[in-house]
């Protein structure tokens, strides 16, 4: 239960225990753990959709929703993927990393995440009432197993930074356990198509991995953020194709 609290202290605002976390070595040993805390963001989640959607048109109420969704964490995985985005623009390994370790945010990351909000709160708005809830459900279980699967997959690009510390500290059942939580959880919530948008979105989280390995070296805290968001926006844009297809 330490393991869960401490994920759940992470990865949202939601305030547990002793303020943030300093150790990423014992939030690696807590990775098992991070999409169970998906699954109650999910609830808080399916909720807000509840109340937004029987008071607001769907448009309205899906960027309600998001927002929520982006607040309970914090922005967390988000300032990631802002980082990961404006670590394009270096010309070398080692200005990439550079400008990734920079707070301040660039245009790549600025344009790339207006454009990566809008996808999302669409692909939410679109979903139908009696999948959106359950999307909403899964989908941030989804998302929070690809830390493990990416620190099992990847070097370190900084071998003394805190994602080289979190990366080592995975444990050997940590990713088994991981992926094997969000699939019941995605099976029970979506059935078929909640374990293909786990498997896709696994697929992206390495794509994005390896992607960055050739450009930086390895991974980073930032790429597991940017990870972690990209499996949700393809886990919804898979469960919206399947609805779309008629499967």
């Amino acid at each position: 239960m330490r393991g869960l609290l401490l994920a759940a202290r992470h990865l949202t605002i939601v305030p547990l225990g002793s303020g943030a976390v300093h150790d990423p070595g014992a939030l690696g040993r807590a990775a098992p753990w991070f999409p169970v805390v998906g699954l109650g963001m999910g609830g808080v989640l399916a909720l807000t959709e509840m109340v937004t959607g029987a008071l607001f048109p769907a448009l309205l109420a899906a960027l309600l929703t998001v927002t929520v969704w982006k607040l309970l964490t914090g922005g967390l995985h988000l300032d990631g993927l802002a980082d990961c985005l404006d670590g394009l623009s270096g010309v070398d390994a080692e200005q990439r990393l550079r400008i990734m370790s920079d707070s301040r945010i660039g245009v790549f990351g600025a344009v790339g995440l207006i454009l990566f909000l809008l996808l999302e709160i669409a692909a939410v708005a679109e979903l139908g009432p009696a999948w959106r809830w359950r999307a909403l459900l899964a989908v941030p279980a989804i998302g929070r197993a690809t830390p493990a699967l990416l620190a099992w997959c990847f070097p370190s690009a900084r071998p003394g930074g805190q994602g080289a510390i979190f990366g080592r500290s995975v444990q050997k059942w940590a990713l088994p356990v991981a992926l094997g939580t969000a699939g019941v959880l995605a099976g029970l919530a979506l059935g078929p198509s909640g374990l293909v948008a786990l498997a896709v979105a696994c697929l992206v989280a390495l794509g994005i991995g390896r992607f960055f390995t050739l450009r930086i070296g390895g991974i980073t805290g930032d790429v597991l953020g940017a990870g972690v968001e990209a499996a949700e926006l393809v886990a919804l844009l898979v469960i919206s194709v399947w609805i779309h297809t008629g499967r």
